[in-house]
């Protein structure tokens, strides 16, 4: 596996384990599709699911008729994704470094990725992800704040060194207005 700070992370569950949670949540009558149902409100034809991790995002839109293609470095996490979902393309990358050979309408990172990579990467990982966006894409990512991960004043100073301009934030995946807190969804437009 690559190195990024969700790989240097030992205890903390994983593949099948990691879906317990998502089950249980499931099973409890809670939504746990409030990522597939924003970025498929927004009506893309297609999504990179970067970082998707077991592919409960990817899996989700594709179920909705969206084409989909998961990224993500961990190969435990990946081989959840492809066993509950054999025909979809997942693929074992680092998001600091991979070319899928198209291009997307969006890009999601949820699940917290970008306070996952290294610190220092977040411009290279961004970067990669923009470059698979077709032209007017969007960049979707929603994080915590409060992780001493990158901070939204330096998530955006880097959006706008790659060219891409502001296009939303919320504090929650239900569009609730963003007004400061310990989380945000920002989408950021490829120009």
């Amino acid at each position: 596996m690559s190195e990024s700070k969700w790989s240097q992370q030992r205890n903390v569950p994983r593949g099948f384990a990691y879906d317990e949670r998502w089950q249980g949540l499931a099973d409890s009558g809670q939504n746990i599709h409030g990522e597939a149902d924003f970025i498929s409100g927004l009506k893309p034809a297609s999504v990179l699911d970067a970082g998707c991790g077991t592919g409960r995002v990817a899996i989700e839109l594709v179920r909705r008729g969206i084409d989909c293609v998961g990224v993500d470095l961990d190969r435990e996490m990946l081989a959840v994704a492809s066993e509950k979902a054999p025909t979809l393309d997942w693929v074992e990358a680092d998001l600091n470094d991979f070319n899928l050979g198209r291009t997307f309408d969006i890009a999601v990172l949820a699940g917290n990725v970008m306070i996952f990579v290294l610190s220092g990467s977040e411009e290279l990982v961004i970067n990669q992800v923009a470059r698979h966006l077709c032209a007017g894409g969007l960049v979707v990512a929603g994080f915590s704040l409060d992780t001493g991960g990158i901070g939204l004043e330096d998530y955006d100073a880097l959006m706008k060194r790659l060219g891409l301009s502001p296009a939303g934030r919320w504090s929650t995946w239900q569009r609730e207005p963003f007004t400061g807190g310990s989380y945000a969804v920002s989408a950021h437009r490829k120009n």
